[in-house]
């Protein structure tokens, strides 16, 4: 017990050695007892071995409406004409407690007559003293109705975002998916070489956005993308789109990977959209061969490295280039977002380009 509670208790005995009993049964100790528990703010109850009320704070009178005088000595279970015969309270208090002497946040839902249906947090602890008297149950009630209320509401607000954001996803991919198909028809039509290729690069960097899109919104559903199996389903729908039959090209996906949030996984997504593109239209020619695409995520806490390579030995500077294409200016901006650092290496033996973040250069 609290030395000061004890000196309390000892002052209103006029001195003498203050004994466990006299809790229940000095008036004076009861008086000064009483007034302790008054100062939490919280609802608390002090009961004896057979479950009668020795104190209360006047939070838990002023909480389930209830008045001092017409409580103490009754059992707990008489309280409120018998409202408080509560099943779960029986069980926390008639079992789990001299079973495992403490119980915290045991949660009660009950409905009371002039409260109506209320959500109660319920702590409580066997208080054993010297010598053979009897152990006192102090339990502590915290209302928490309005909290698990505004949980609910919470909740039910993040499932409509959910579902508005499902909506807003199918409309985007359909959009861009006409836009493409609009693309395209044009470009079949169009006679200038020139034009032809400006349309063809727009209709692959719609059709890249597209699967970003449509794979990343799969794999938030349950939270944090997961970016390993993103990044493949990605590579499979950009090998799917512009991999033909005659061409021996593979993608491969590698790495230990980690989790990310959408923002993050977006601008990997398209990053590696752009890259692997990249290397398909220029990397391999007309000997596509043999050819492959390694993409690779490692990640260390809040260290990543992301890479991009190809064994082509098409055109060098793919990526990085020193006239600085518009391929060029996209990962550099999606790098930048997300505070890393591009380096590319290109050469006889193909091309290597790696996006890093690392701690201490974004400390």
């Amino acid at each position: 017990m609290i030395p000061q509670i004890r000196a309390a208790l000892a002052a209103t005995t006029k001195d003498k050695p203050w004994q466990p009993a006299d809790f229940v049964e000095d008036d004076a100790a009861r008086a000064v007892a009483q007034g302790i528990v008054d100062t939490i703010r919280e609802p608390l109850l002090v009961l004896d071995r057979d479950l009668r009320l020795i104190a209360a704070s006047r939070a838990f009178c002023t909480t389930f409406r209830l008045d001092i005088g017409d409580i103490l000595g009754r059992p707990l279970y008489e309280l409120g004409g018998g409202e408080w015969d509560i099943p779960q309270l029986r069980l926390l208090l008639g079992q789990i407690i001299p079973e495992q002497g403490a119980m915290e946040n045991y949660e009660v839902e009950y409905d009371f007559r002039l409260l109506g249906r209320r959500t109660m947090l319920l702590n409580a602890r066997e208080v054993f003293y010297k010598g053979e008297s009897p152990a006192n149950i102090f339990l502590s009630i915290e209302d928490v109705t309005s909290k698990r209320l505004l949980e609910h509401e919470n909740a039910e607000l993040i499932r409509q975002k959910d579902i508005l954001l499902d909506e807003i996803y199918h409309r985007v991919a359909n959009s861009l998916q006409i836009i493409a198909s609009i693309i395209s028809m044009k470009a079949r039509k169009v006679t200038l070489a020139e034009a032809r290729r400006a349309l063809e690069d727009a209709h692959n960097r719609i059709m890249s956005i597209a699967a970003v899109q449509k794979y990343l919104h799969v794999s938030t559903v349950g939270g944090a993308v997961e970016l390993i199996p993103y990044l493949v389903n990605l590579c499979e729908a950009i090998s799917c789109s512009m991999i033909g039959d005659d061409q021996a090209i593979l993608i491969e996906v590698l790495g230990n990977g980690g989790n990310a949030d959408r923002r993050k996984a977006e601008n990997l997504g398209l990053i590696v959209t752009e890259l692997v593109i990249n290397s398909l239209k220029h990397a391999f020619g007309n000997a596509a061969k043999g050819g492959r695409i390694v993409v690779t995520y490692d990640s260390v806490e809040t260290e990543w490295t992301l890479s991009v390579s190809d064994n082509g030995k098409g055109k060098q500077q793919r990526a990085g280039n020193a006239e600085g294409g518009l391929g060029t200016g996209i990962i550099a901006a999606l790098a930048g977002q997300l505070n890393a650092l591009v380096v590319t290496a290109s050469g006889p033996q193909g091309t290597f380009v790696s996006i890093a973040h690392h701690a201490a250069r974004n400390a």
